[in-house]
This record gives C-alpha cells, sequence and structure tokens, in this order.
C-alpha cells in the first residue's frame, strides 16, 4: 500500500498510532464492535508497517544477537511483509502477552476463528503454512475486496 492511501486505525495497545487501508479499518472497527457485543475484547497491537521499519525492526533483532534464520522465521524480509498491504493486522487480548503463541487459548482467538472469515479476515500463518513463517495466531489479514 501506498502511505497516502491509508487512514488511522487508532491508537495500539502501546499508545501508538496505526494505519490501514481505508476499507480495511472499516472492516476491522465492524468486527471488533461485533466481538464486543459478545464480551469478547480485539486489541489493536500492530498494523501497516514501511518497508523501513521493517528493516529496522529486523536490525535491532540483529543487534540483540539473533541469527537471521531465526529472525526469517518470525518477521519478513523488508519488502515481503503482509504489513507493507495495509491489509494486516496483529491482534490480541487483555491478558494474554502479544504476538505470542498463548493468544490460540484465548477467547480472542476462538472467536476470530468462529467469526474472522464473516469481516473478510484470516489468520496469515496457520499451524504448517507453506510460507516459511512460524505459526502466528495473532496475525490476520483482511483477504475480501
Amino acid at each position: 500500500a501506498l502511505e497516502t492511501e491509508l487512514v488511522s486505525a487508532g491508537k495500539d495497545v502501546f499508545a501508538r498510532e496505526q494505519f490501514l487501508l481505508p476499507e480495511v479499518e472499516k472492516r476491522w472497527k465492524v468486527m471488533r464492535k461485533a466481538a464486543q457485543r459478545g464480551f469478547v475484547e480485539l486489541s489493536l497491537v500492530s498494523c501497516f508497517r514501511s518497508v523501513d521499519y521493517q528493516k529496522q525492526l529486523i536490525e535491532r533483532k540483529l543487534e540483540a544477537g539473533q541469527n537471521i534464520d531465526e529472525i526469517l522465521e518470525v518477521s519478513a524480509a523488508p519488502g515481503h511483509s503482509e504489513h507493507h498491504t495495509g491489509r494486516a493486522i496483529d491482534i490480541g487480548t487483555s491478558g494474554c502477552e502479544h504476538l505470542s503463541e498463548a493468544f490460540d487459548q484465548s477467547v480472542a482467538f476462538e472467536w476470530l476463528v468462529e467469526n474472522g472469515g464473516k469481516y473478510g479476515f484470516q489468520m496469515s500463518y496457520p499451524k504448517n503454512n507453506n510460507s516459511g513463517i512460524a505459526y502466528e495466531p495473532w496475525h490476520w489479514a483482511f483477504e475480501v475486496f
């Protein structure tokens, strides 16, 4: 996505403003409200990332001593992340560590599996996916236009 096409999706759990494509932002709000009506909290952890931001993220992990192969199992190479599209959302919920496989034990995850598709969202990296990216139960992308 071009950054000029994006609209604010509000603040994430770290109080940073996040951005999505307009249609995705609308669908996220509708889905989040539907979850709230069922007493399920869906929190925004991360959305759009520029190629430069993705590069910085990987550089920070390398500087912290992580191996590039291990990094690329959990973070796409700059230019190859779904977060660059403005359609991807990392979702969290209270009482669960963000960006953790433990998310798949939450009521929020259960709700997303049952209902996410109704709003056009799909989990991008299920267990044993073919992308080479590790299982990410928190990473969902809007697939229907």
